[in-house]
């Protein structure tokens, strides 16, 4: 592993954070070496691992002690700032070395007790002010404080490498290490994070305080000097010679299963995992709660899930504890996807998921029994699903945790090849797994996150890039949706994306264009595992007295205000189905469907055909769950109702602007916003099908009858 430090970004690095976050030198320079070691993702992921300073500071009110620095639970240490960190007095915390570290009357047992209430209790008594941006923050101080506070050292870092774990996961870990890191390191056996790990690191430091770190057996590696570079430079010399001893015994050659001929693509697969692993809201009501998948494949990950013995590697364990919390300590395994037997796939892929829950629930009632802890049990889902002959998913709540979790079962693949190259992979008991999924501290991680109550589900609109298609793409963004924007150009697509925060699927798509809408829905499926709800807003009020038009404006306008409504919805329901788990479709239609208005036949033609769509589809396709509902607008400033209509209609009618676009019955204007509303209120309708929404401010004349 190369070492990155280098002393003229760190004096430049330095300036900056103590100029913008007005921290200590001493703290920059333990965020500077923190964000190295988080650019390496075989070191730490996603808020794993943590770091720490201890200098002598002045609070906000002028006084002075000594603390320890360390960086907050859950943050992530590539982007890690001055201001994510959580001053401690290290005072009363050394007290309690005295106390546990030179007390051999208090068993192990005995501090495995200590109750989380009273250990967050502990450190939040001696949190320490240091500034208003760092009090305005309440960050919540790492489970690894109590080992920081009991080692003396000024600067300490401490990694989940997987290069460590390779090594220690395994019968004999302890040997392996020793014999490669030498006497410098101490080891420190598995035990769970805490007073009790806390305690046997010191000890086994007072026992060689010459030592430069520590091996944590099965869970990291600990490194410390009286500089950040010096703790820096040793943590990436030690990885480098657990890399080096890991080349050395080479990768083995794992025998692959017998695969089908033709696998299924990743946009048939994914739906299918998609539907199979949820839960029902509640009973009778269709309503699941649902996840994000993020696809992943390599040369790595296809060795993996293409082994022979993938069942028995994989079912061992998480590579390290703090994994388990988000993955779960376990994948599901499902067979290869037959291209040519989908429904045999289907079938397989939910009986397979049926035994993993049931295999979970009996993994919590026998670990809770054994433990006496008082908790309630989590979902029994799998985060992570491996899939012989295509590759692995990452699930979550969020297209983000998706990711993480994706993430993380993709460095476990190759970590795992390496530990059974070099002997056998084992990692902690069935026991140690529960204590760590089910701690509070570990879970306090996870519930930092708050979900909207589109959380899980994947919402596609079509002419998202402005006016009603955008508002409403905002309106499901701000209750937690994963989105699918599908526009004209990328150029529009781009600002949109940007209006909305990015990390959506943007893409260009001709809605009039079978191929195009086919193309879009396998790439959200291939992003994000599927789609539950679809707004269908694309049309455009194409004019002409009815007995003039010609059949090609007729059916230009059919194109645009019709048949992509059908498409688009085709293609929904294709995925709906192979998910399993019902949907719901959403049309613009308009007021001009049950009220038209002169020479606007083309259009209203279409949008009444595109009407009676909606009910064939709630009619057809409510067996499947699928909903379908439509919302009739008037009066939008959009692309169909541009700033030059406006002018002209009002001052055709006598009217002002603002009083053309509120003649309505409540002398209001309807924007865009209240559109989009709409569309989430049907949306969450659970029990309404069929139905048509009218958006206007009241016309009686556009009142359906």
């Amino acid at each position: 592993m190369q070492n990155l430090w280098n002393d003229a970004e760190l004096q430049r690095f330095v300036k900056e954070q103590c100029s913008l976050f007005e921290i200590q030198p001493e703290l920059a320079e333990l965020v500077y070496a923190s964000r190295l070691l988080g650019r390496e993702s075989s070191l730490v992921m996603h808020g794993g691992g943590n770091t720490s300073v201890k200098c002598e500071l002045v609070d906000m009110v002028g006084n002075r002690a000594e603390v320890l620095l360390i960086k907050a639970s859950g943050v992530d240490l590539s982007r890690v700032t001055g201001l994510d960190y959580t001053p401690l007095r290290l005072g009363p915390l050394r007290k309690l070395v005295e106390l546990f570290t030179h007390n051999n009357s208090i068993s192990e047992e005995a501090l495995q007790r200590f109750s989380t209430k009273e250990f967050k209790h502990l450190l939040l008594l001696n949190m320490f002010s240091l500034t208003d941006h760092m009090a305005e923050k309440r960050l919540t101080p790492s489970i690894e404080t109590l080992l920081h506070a009991f080692l003396p050292h000024r600067f300490i870092l401490h990694t989940h490498s997987f290069a460590l774990l390779t090594l220690s996961n395994q019968p004999d870990g302890v040997r392996l290490c020793s014999e490669t890191l030498g006497e410098s390191f101490g080891s420190v056996p598995y035990i769970k994070p805490g007073l009790g790990l806390a305690r046997s690191a010191a000890s086994v430091y007072e026992a060689n305080p010459e030592i430069k770190g520590l091996v944590l057996q099965k869970h990291g590696l600990v490194t410390f000097g009286s500089t950040a570079r010096e703790a820096y430079s040793r943590m990436i010399e030690a990885v480098s010679m657990l890399e080096e001893r890991i080349a050395v015994s080479g990768r083995k050659n794992f025998p692959s299963v017998s695969l089908p001929a033709t696998i299924a693509s990743v946009d048939v697969t994914a739906p299918v995992i998609r539907g199979a692993c949820v839960e029902e809201k509640a009973p009778g009501t269709r309503e699941y709660h649902q996840f994000i998948l993020d696809f992943r494949t390599s040369a790595d990950i296809l060795e993996y899930v293409n082994s022979a013995v993938l069942v028995r590697m994989s079912q061992k364990g998480a590579m390290t504890p703090d994994f388990i919390i988000r993955t779960k300590n376990k994948p599901l395994v499902v067979p290869a996807p037959d291209a040519s037997d989908i429904p045999g796939f289907k079938a397989a892929v939910q009986e397979a998921v049926q035994q993993y829950c049931q295999k979970y629930t009996e993994y919590f009632t026998i670990q809770q029994q054994a433990s006496d802890m008082k908790v309630t049990m989590l979902d029994p889902l799998p985060r992570v699903v491996l899939v012989p002959g295509l590759g692995l998913f990452g699930l979550g709540k969020t297209a983000a945790s998706a990711a993480v979790n994706a993430d993380i079962a993709t460095c476990t693949a190759s970590a795992i090849l390496d530990a059974e190259s070099l002997g056998s992979f084992e990692t902690i008991s069935d026991r140690e797994a529960f204590e760590i999924e089910y701690w509070d501290m570990e879970q306090a991680k996870m519930n930092k996150v708050h979900l909207g109550v589109f959380a899980g589900k994947v919402v596609m609109v079509t002419g998202a890039a402005s006016g009603i298609g955008l508002a409403t793409a905002k309106a499901f963004r701000q209750k937690g949706a994963e989105l699918v924007l599908l526009d004209l150009t990328r150029e529009s697509l781009d600002r949109a994306a940007e209006e909305l925060g990015g990390n959506v699927l943007a893409l260009t798509c001709d809605v009039t264009s079978r191929t195009d809408v086919r193309a879009a829905f396998d790439a959200a499926c291939r992003r994000f595992g599927g789609v539950d709800i679809i707004v269908s807003n694309v049309g455009a009020a194409i004019q002409g007295r009815i007995g003039e038009v010609s059949d090609d404006l007729l059916r230009k306008s059919f194109e645009l205000n019709f048949f992509q409504h059908h498409s688009i919805a085709q293609e929904a329901v294709r995925v709906m189905k192979l998910q399993g788990t019902g949907g719901v479709l959403l049309f613009n239609v308009s007021k001009q469907a049950v009220n038209p208005g002169p020479d606007f036949g083309p259009y209203g033609l279409a949008k009444a055909a595109t009407m009676f769509l909606v009910r064939q589809y709630a009619l057809d396709h409510g067996r499947d769950g699928i909903r379908a509902n439509g919302i009739n607008a008037d009066r939008i400033r959009s692309g169909l109702l541009t700033e030059e209509m406006i002018k002209a209609r009002s001052t055709a009618r006598g009217l002002s602007e603002r009083e053309y676009m509120a003649g309505n019955l409540l002398q209001l204007e309807v924007t865009a916003e209240d559109v989009a509303e709409a569309f989430v209120h049907l949306a969450l309708e659970i029990r309404t099908t069929g139905s048509i929404t009218t958006v206007d401010g009241g016309n009686i004349a556009a009142a359906l009858r």
